[in-house]
């Protein structure tokens, strides 16, 4: 009777230690999920509702290229590819909190600029180096307001006139050929 009592309370004492053990990393691990959490979310909101910048003064001037018809969430992943902003998400639900409109147009950024002053150039068009563009008109390589079928019927128009000369050169081209090799005109020797 005394093995079984001895084996009875070992098992119990492991059991025990084991759930102590247990609940010790489980506590560990919500802890740092609180603190991780926690510290992200008041970064976050620090640059939403806070200033702050990509670099210090005096920072380097990024030009950036806003369309007609571009998201706000395009123009923020522009502008954090363009190492202008720190994060898109918090650039994006500042701009959504304080109902700025973008503009379109060419604008130079610095990257020591805060939010705040790079949505006070972006949303006032007199601020653009440049003059606006469609993000249709930027996918096509246009540059201008014509519509494709009004494109297409240029392009068809201008490439018979080539077809046309470049068929004139090319007879040119063998007449002169052949003349040189002493053969006569239409002649092959």
């Amino acid at each position: 009777m005394k093995k079984s009592t001895s084996g009875k309370l070992a098992l119990r004492l492991a059991g025990a230690v084991t759930r102590f053990i247990l609940n010790v990393i489980f506590y560990v691990l919500v802890v740092a999920a609180v603190y991780k959490g926690s510290t992200f979310l008041y970064h976050f909101s620090y640059e939403v509702f806070g200033s702050v910048a990509r670099t210090t003064e005096p920072g380097t001037n990024v030009p950036v290229q806003i369309y007609r018809g571009e998201t706000t969430m395009n123009i923020a992943t522009k502008l954090e590819t363009s190492l202008v902003i720190v994060d898109k998400y918090s650039f994006y639900i500042k701009t959504k909190l304080k109902n700025y409109d973008i503009m379109p147009g060419t604008y130079i950024l610095n990257t020591s600029m805060d939010y705040d002053e790079i949505l006070e150039i972006i949303s006032d068009s007199k601020n653009s180096i440049a003059a606006e563009e469609s993000i249709e008109s930027a996918k096509d390589g246009i540059g201008g307001t014509k519509t494709e079928t009004e494109e297409d019927g240029k392009d068809e128009k201008d490439g018979d006139k080539k077809d046309e000369s470049d068929k004139k050169d090319s007879d040119d081209g063998e007449k002169k050929e052949n003349t040189e090799k002493g053969g006569a005109e239409g002649k092959r020797p």
